[in-house]
């Protein structure tokens, strides 16, 4: 299977307005009034976030932070790399929801395209969380097929609680119930879209 795109996450401890943040690739993610899966559900997304304001690669010289809320958009069905960086001197434990991925490299230093050649392509273990030991990286791979919104975080709750977190935006063109089911009748609604109609539903 062809790698169609790269993602390499970098975490970071900072201070913002005299405050300590986490951050993911520059970004701390903050958590919008209304949530980003409603958002976007309800077609009302441009009003409560902007997509991709984090990139694909760490930004060069330790960028400012910006607290924003943190939303990725990844093409769905697409076979991607994520590469944990851990530039710190903790251990990080990274967990994906929605998907299970296949842990196929942990080694020090820094990652570059040529590490490729030691990761473990024959028995990698299929698995949700994996760790990144101090001054070192991760690879996973995995193909994002389970659409949806879904959390890339810490397990750390401290640093989750204060930004290092960032959501999977992964979006089916089809509209179909085969890919993703309605938000439930039930479903609490809040922020922008409480009084809003419910969109047209999902269909077979």
């Amino acid at each position: 299977i062809n790698i169609t795109r790269t993602i390499k996450l970098q975490n970071t401890a900072s201070r913002v307005n005299g405050k300590l943040r986490y951050a993911v690739n520059g970004v701390s993610n903050t958590n919008p009034d209304t949530p980003v899966k409603l958002a976007e559900y309800y077609g009302v997304a441009d009003k409560v976030f902007k997509y991709d304001i984090m990139g694909d690669n760490p930004p060069e010289n330790g960028a400012t932070v910006v607290m924003e809320p943190n939303v990725k958009n990844l093409t769905f069905r697409n076979f991607i790399e994520i590469i944990f960086e851990n530039p710190e001197k903790s251990m990080q434990s990274w967990h994906l929801d929605g998907y299970s991925f296949f842990a196929v490299a942990v080694e020090p230093g820094t990652w570059t395209p040529e590490k490729r050649r030691n990761y473990n392509l024959l028995d990698a273990v299929s698995r949700t969380t994996v760790q990144v030991f101090p001054k070192s990286w991760a690879a996973i791979l995995l193909t994002f097929d389970n659409a949806g919104m879904w959390n890339i975080r810490s397990e750390i709750w401290e640093r989750t609680y204060l930004g290092q977190q960032l959501y999977a935006s992964v979006l089916s063109p089809e509209r179909s119930l085969r890919d993703e089911y309605n938000v439930p009748d039930n479903a609490l609604l809040c922020g922008l879209v409480k009084s809003l109609p419910k969109p047209p539903p999902y269909t077979i």
